[in-house]
């Protein structure tokens, strides 16, 4: 008898979800960016949120949940109803890099469902116009020269910006002052402004003010140059041979959220990256589309594990603590 009522219990829930699944979406879709409006994160989470409510035939909502790097945003995505009306948009830093620096109450490799991998996105060394350097060269020694004064922006301990300015002041010998913001959005503002020296900050974010002659660009952290600005040379070309860092994005949902939910995000991710008007938007903002073997879950699952192998030990020898 209690086996009879444990089988039907099973099927009762199996069909539930099923028909959960069937009826997906009913209602407004969420996606959490972990950044300030603005920044480049939140830039690529809404042209491809706009896309995908077509897909899906339900509005797209992006809230940004800002704080400690990104992980406060990934904290309430993880807590999230596993339905899949909430999703979680972030990157290389998001997703592995603060695994290795705050004390998370989730296990960031398997708390969260993979949906698919957006793209990559090389970072640019990038500096107010008023700093005297004119090339990468100029830039190191100018940096050596003002270590203790010079400041670099960032969004954050864990971000982007932050630990690809740890990684490059460790291959030039130098420590400059981290002055954080709730994402390189702000974080940019200010560099326009003239209030910080230099942020390793994303090209899509940086690109239209250095096309712009607000800022000034240095080096690109690729092994080729940006088609959108193949004028600004790779840091191998520039004098630092070897600073690659391309930060990829992604997309994930509670833990728990049903396969046939999963799938159908996908779906619409990748018909939204296959649409003419998302890719040229990504185009002119230096994103490198994957290719369709690398949209599926089980290759961003693969590919965040092996990233977290590479960059854990990084991290953790660098001694990089939430406080900065």
């Amino acid at each position: 008898m209690i086996k009879s009522l444990i089988a039907l219990a099973f099927a009762t829930c199996a069909t539930f979800a099923s028909a959960n699944a069937q009826s997906y979406p009913s209602k407004p879709i969420t996606i959490i960016v972990p950044f300030a409006a603005g920044g480049p994160t939140d830039v690529l989470a809404r042209t491809l949120g706009d896309r995908m409510r077509v897909a899906l035939g339900q509005t797209v909502i992006v809230e940004n949940v800002t704080g400690a790097g990104g992980t406060i945003g990934v904290t309430r995505a993880v807590r999230a109803a596993p339905d899949g009306y909430t999703v979680s948009f972030g990157h290389l830093g998001t997703h592995v890099v603060n695994g290795a620096i705050y004390p998370l109450p989730f296990d960031l490799l398997n708390d969260l469902e993979p949906v698919g991998q957006i793209g990559a996105n090389p970072m640019l060394i990038v500096s107010k116009n008023a700093v005297p350097a004119k090339n990468l060269k100029e830039l190191i020694a100018w940096l050596k020269a003002n270590e203790s004064k010079a400041t670099l922006g960032t969004a954050g301990v864990g971000s982007g910006s932050h630990f690809s300015g740890v990684y490059f002041q460790s291959l030039i010998g130098t420590k400059g002052q981290y002055v954080p913001y709730r994402g390189t959005g702000p974080a940019m503002q200010d560099l326009v402004a003239g209030q910080i020296d230099l942020i390793v900050d994303q090209a899509s974010n940086s690109m239209p003010q250095v096309q712009g002659g607000k800022i000034r660009a240095y080096a690109v952290t690729a092994p080729k140059r940006i088609a959108a600005a193949p004028e600004i040379p790779t840091v191998d070309e520039a004098g630092l041979p070897g600073f690659h860092i391309l930060l990829w994005s992604g997309v994930w949902v509670p833990k728990g959220t049903p396969k046939d939910i999963i799938a159908k995000l996908n779906a619409a991710m990748v018909e939204a990256l296959g649409d003419a008007g998302v890719q040229k938007r990504f185009g002119e903002l230096g994103l490198e589309l994957p290719t369709r073997a690398q949209m599926t879950p089980e290759a961003l699952g693969a590919h965040q594990k092996a990233e977290a192998a590479k960059w854990w030990p990084m991290i953790k020898a660098a001694n990089v603590k939430p406080e900065g």
